[in-house]
Formats: C-alpha cells, structure tokens, sequence
C-alpha cells in the first residue's frame, strides 16, 4: 500500500505539471483570467477576498501541486498497483473538477460554479483535469510495470 501511495503522489505531481502546462496555454490565450488556485489561496489569506495579496500565486502554486499530489495518492492507493485504464483516469480527472467547482469552490464562495462562471476558463479547467486525469493514469501504468520488471 505505501509503494501505491508513493507512487500516487509522483503520478500525482507529474499529472498537475501536465495540467499547469494546460492552464498557462489558456492564459497565454487569454481564456483562463485569474488562475482557480491563485484565486483559493487569496480566499485563504487574511483581508479581503476580491483584492490581490502578496504571495498568492506562490502559495496557490504550492497548494494546486499540493492538492494534485494528494488527490494523486488516493489514485495510487485505489489502483492498488494495477494498470488503471486512462478512460479511468480522465473520468477521476473530471470528477475532481466536478467536485471542486460545482462543489467546494463555489460552497466556500470562493468562485461561481461551474454553470455561472467564465466558459472559456471552465473550457480551460475541464481540458486541464483530462491531461491531469490522463497523465496520472499513464504515470501509474507505467510505474506498475516498472515494479514487475
């Protein structure tokens, strides 16, 4: 269990590197606006939660990877040192996504959801969460394979 966990957490990490490269081309396009994380982490850093603060892209940064390795490790663990199919990973890739801005994100009022919000940013976020989905499954696959090896 601990190897899956372990191995969880790097998919995980690679997974959200394959995901952040998805939302700086969105940005790059003009279609994300503000970055979701930075946006959390400003909600969770004392004043206001409209005005920028010091340190938020930073700690929004460190808390998406954060995030993205944790939701990676249950992953790991739920594979349990299988293969996981990658019509399975972009569906957990997509409920994560769900979750978060149809569920948590809106409920602590940090952003509308998912049905009131930017199109083009949400556009942006659900292709994310696929490469994020897609890639752990991949890097799972793969790690699975190097243990029987």
């Amino acid at each position: 269990m601990l190897r899956n966990l372990v191995n969880g957490v790097a998919g995980g990490v690679l997974a959200t590197a394959a995901m952040s490269a998805v939302m700086l081309a969105g940005d790059r396009a003009g279609l994300l606006g503000e970055h979701p994380p930075k946006l959390i982490a400003r909600a969770f850093l004392p004043g206001s939660r409209r005005r920028p603060k010091r340190g938020e892209g930073a700690l929004g940064a460190v808390a998406h990877f954060g995030f993205g390795a944790g939701t990676g490790a249950l992953f790991g663990v739920l594979a349990a040192g299988r293969r996981p199919p990658v019509p399975l990973g972009v569906a957990y890739g997509l409920a994560i996504w769900l979750v978060s801005y149809q569920g948590w994100v809106p409920g602590l009022r940090i952003m509308p959801p998912v049905h009131r919000d930017r199109e083009d940013r949400q556009a942006v976020m659900a292709a994310g969460h696929v490469v994020y989905g897609t890639t752990l499954a991949l890097a799972l696959a793969r790690m699975s394979r190097a243990a029987r090896d």
